[in-house]
């Protein structure tokens, strides 16, 4: 998925590059700034300020038994008749019955396979419709019929052949015929083409991609008088039949963590990234789900309590290792999503049919065990099919699933019903208001959470779930019942702020169209990936004197964002904080970058797209300099209310050149290294330090927003600012651009903190600041935990507890260094331990 960066500037464009070429609807994702909503920004709340004024799917199976041997005992059935959709075994395993959706489809048949490619079909059967199911097709066929008649007798492939207004069937039509053909596309929007095989949405494992090693022209799917009487069944991608899935099969997915967000530290990373690099893990499981199961202890290590992986459900990667030296068409980060439900097979040691669901959800049980949550990143705003092929040409699109099946309830069309709508900038809508898309959506997200045992979704373009609008046009609503956004927290509830049984639910809450840039406007139960947060403390850091920031905006993103979260009854935790995610640049590039370089040769380029405004700094060239600006950014993250999201490698500050949108790089370029230098180690250790501080202060993870006023009669608000003269802050201060320091204080005695008061300072001008410090309450004194200046970078600039210096007491100066930040912890006098 390409780069998609929501422009910091009114009138510009959305969260996406503003030209791109697209490979089969690759995709772009989310990245640096984003633009004020109409109207302005919100004010300072004063209470954030601390007194300032102004049933479940079908499950996948287990293993895959010869036709006729027993299934897998059945998951639970849901509630809902499109739960029952794909291919299952009966609970003997001696009936598959297959189900599909398509309102408009006049004809379809089921093609049966032994062979994933390169092979016909064994026979087909054709499907009934049922005519009170508003467009449900269903077969079924016994075991002794397949291996009898049809001659398999071991794992089951299929897909499906549709007719429809636009080419009705006609008894003349053989594959690869052109009978019965009308047009490529009818005024409905109808696209069907029985020439080319249709994959199941709701098949639980994928035999292949579209496009692989060795079969790389996607002439074969595509419509159009130049390609509509190629018959793709010998290389279309085909479902697996797999027996159903209970909970506890294999050793189920362990026991969920209970944990709430604000006490969450996110790490997102790319799967196979996590270890295709790595010499601790076997060669033949790097870059898998095994592989990284290996990792749960040591991120468990480092203080990770969530981790949120790039897309897994299967997506066009097959073809990346077509060209071995290049990185042309290759897609890495995989939001170009094929089929919802399969995990993606590319990341599986064990392919072998039902493979990679065993071993996904092995997996998922030892994060589990580490209590660690996993959060998947997820992409039902577009699909794999992609959009037009060129330019005004209405006719010739590919056509290898949703498209052929039923066109105008899986996309969003214009008014016309000849093209797509496409607010993400990857080739069209997916189609959320539609009931029957909207249903694979819900269905997707439940068999993923029960039955594969993920915890968290992170949904990419997230407004896209919001649509009230089929065709012709884009219309977010927060409120509307009958929105997929509505639909899955009124299904599958949100964990509720004091954390246990829910699911953790994180918009990236903008696109590229009119009215997609929505973020602080999703429901009550939803979190949102701050870009408000990133873009205010990035120009604060690397743009003073170019652009505008004040202590107040500071502030506001610094105490959880109640600008955007505490209008609508939510709080600090639905602001996901980020400095750095996927795309864009590392936190190592981002202070060692002036700009993109993503031109660069093999293997570090080249990528097109990036955003060109980055808020990013090189630090005037200073290796020493760019750390400790790097140290900054990830303190302010571990120092802030909210959710942390760090992304994997910040801990070594992982660097890739300058490629702010690596996006098609699989490659040692993009993968994690595991050798870390000097430099980085003390970085690891640095970072590991700050993420157990957080962990231990309650006072930095606040259930509710800061509230102004003393609470308890002790002298302190539960948060206090400071100019660093030890005053209040007044609205000069609090507004003025060249004022580049600021205090704040947290009573821990009201926050449920083991510490007394947190005090941390930061001076983001050029030269040293002497800060005047506050009372650290009755009989205490501060103490240093750290300081991130660049004379005491080593392995204990964050102290261990119980080792922390004195700092001083009230009234003390304490002389904090250029572009430098100081956490202080209150003690009892004369104590240098707990």
């Amino acid at each position: 998925m390409r780069t998609r960066i929501p422009p910091r500037r009114p009138g510009a464009a959305g969260t996406l590059v503003p030209v791109l070429v697209l490979v089969l609807g690759l995709a772009l994702l989310t990245g640096v700034s984003g633009p004020p909503p109409a109207g302005g920004q919100r004010a300072l709340a004063a209470s954030e300020m601390g007194g300032v004024a102004g049933e479940k799917a079908p499950a996948a199976g287990q293993k895959s038994p010869a036709v006729g041997g027993k299934a897998g005992a059945a998951g639970g059935k849901a509630g809902r008749a499109s739960a029952s959709l794909g291919a299952h075994y009966d609970d003997g395993g001696e009936h598959i019955t297959f189900r599909v959706r398509s309102s408009s489809a006049t004809r379809m048949l089921v093609a049966l396979y032994d062979k994933p490619a390169d092979a016909d079909d064994k026979g087909t059967l054709l499907l009934k419709k049922d005519p009170e199911s508003g467009g449900t097709w269903t077969a079924t066929v016994s075991a002794a019929e397949l291996r009898e008649k049809y001659g398999i007798d071991g794992t089951v492939y299929y897909g499906y052949r549709a007719w429809g207004p636009n080419w009705p069937y006609d008894k003349a039509w053989t594959k690869g015929s052109g009978a019965g053909f009308v047009s490529d596309v009818d005024s409905h929007g109808n696209r069907f083409n029985p020439n080319k095989l249709l994959l199941d949405p709701y098949a639980r494992e994928v035999s292949h991609d579209p496009l692989r090693e060795g079969m790389t022209d996607e002439g074969v799917y595509g419509s159009g008088p130049a390609h509509r009487t190629e018959d793709s069944g010998r290389q279309a991608p085909k479902g697996i039949v797999l027996p159903e899935t209970a909970p506890g099969d294999g050793g189920g997915t362990g026991e969920k963590p209970k944990r709430a967000l604000k006490d969450d530290i996110v790490y997102e990373v790319h799967l196979r990234g996590l270890t295709k690099n790595d010499p601790a893990v076997p060669a033949d499981e790097r870059g898998t789900y095994a592989g990284a199961a290996a990792k749960a202890g040591e991120l468990a290590e480092l203080g990770v309590t969530a981790v949120e992986f790039l897309p897994m459900q299967e997506s066009q990667n097959d073809a990346n290792d077509a060209d071995p030296g290049s990185s042309a068409d290759d897609n890495y980060w995989g939001y170009v999503t094929d089929d919802f439900f399969a995990p993606d097979r590319r990341y599986a040691a064990d392919r072998s049919p039902g493979g990679p669901t065993r071993e996904f959800r092995a997996m998922v049980r030892a994060y589990h065990d580490a209590g660690i949550k996993v959060i998947a990143d997820v992409v039902y705003n577009h699909t794999g099919e992609g959009g037009p092929w060129k330019e005004g040409d209405k006719d010739t699109y590919a056509i290898h699933s949703y498209r052929g099946l039923d066109n105008p309830a899986y996309y969003s069309l214009t008014d016309d019903r000849q093209e797509p709508m496409d607010n993400t900038g990857v080739g069209g809508n997916y189609n959320t208001r539609n009931p029957v898309a909207q249903d694979l959506v819900i269905d997707s997200l439940a068999y993923w959470k029960d039955t594969l045992g993920v915890d968290g979704f992170r949904h990419d373009l997230a407004p896209l779930l919001g649509n009230t609008c089929q065709h012709g046009c884009f219309k977010y609503s927060a409120t509307d019942p009958k929105t997929a956004l509505h639909r899955i927290t009124e299904e599958m509830p949100a964990r509720g702020p004091g954390g246990g049984e829910g699911t953790d639910w994180i918009a990236e809450p903008w696109a590229l169209g009119e009215g997609t840039y929505q973020i602080g406007e999703f429901p009550a139960g939803w979190s949102e990936w701050n870009g408000k947060y990133r873009d205010t403390l990035r120009t604060g850091q690397n743009k003073l004197g170019v652009e505008e920031v004040t202590p107040k905006q500071l502030a506001t993103r610094f105490a959880g964002s109640s600008d955007l979260y505490g209008d609508d009854g939510r709080r600090p935790f639905n602001s996901v904080n980020f400095m750095v995610a996927h795309d864009g640049f590392t936190l190592r590039d981002l202070y060692a970058c002036n700009e993109k370089d993503n031109g660069r040769s093999w293997p570090y380029g080249p990528s097109d797209g990036g955003s060109d405004d980055n808020i990013s700094w090189d630090q005037g060239g200073s290796a020493t300099a760019q750390r400790q600006a790097a140290r900054n950014g990830f303190a302010f993250l571990m120092l802030s209310a909210g959710t942390p999201m760090m992304t994997g490698g910040d801990e070594v500050l992982r660097g890739t050149r300058c490629n702010n949108n690596p996006y098609n790089l699989d490659n040692e370029a993009n993968w994690l290294d595991h050798e870390p230098g000097a430099d980085q180690r003390t970085f690891r250790t640095y970072t590991h330090r700050l993420l157990e501080f957080r962990k231990a202060h309650p006072a930095l993870r606040p259930a509710d927003f800061y509230k102004s006023g003393d609470g308890n009669g002790n002298g302190m608000g539960q948060l206090d600012w400071f100019t660093p003269a030890g005053e209040a802050p007044d609205e000069t201060y609090w507004n003025g651009t060249s004022n580049h320091a600021l205090g704040w204080r947290l009573d821990g005695t009201e926050l449920g903190d083991p510490a007394d008061a947190l005090y941390v300072a930061y001076n983001g001008s050029s030269d040293p600041v002497d800060f005047t410090l506050p009372s650290p309450g009755e009989g205490k004194e501060w103490h240093l935990v750290t300081d991130t200046a660049a004379g005491s970078e080593g392995p204990d600039q964050v102290a261990e507890p119980g080792t922390e210096p004195r700092a001083g007491g009230k009234g003390d100066s304490y002389e904090l260094g250029a572009r430098s930040t100081a956490v202080l912890i209150a003690k009892r006098q004369g104590t240098t331990g707990r």
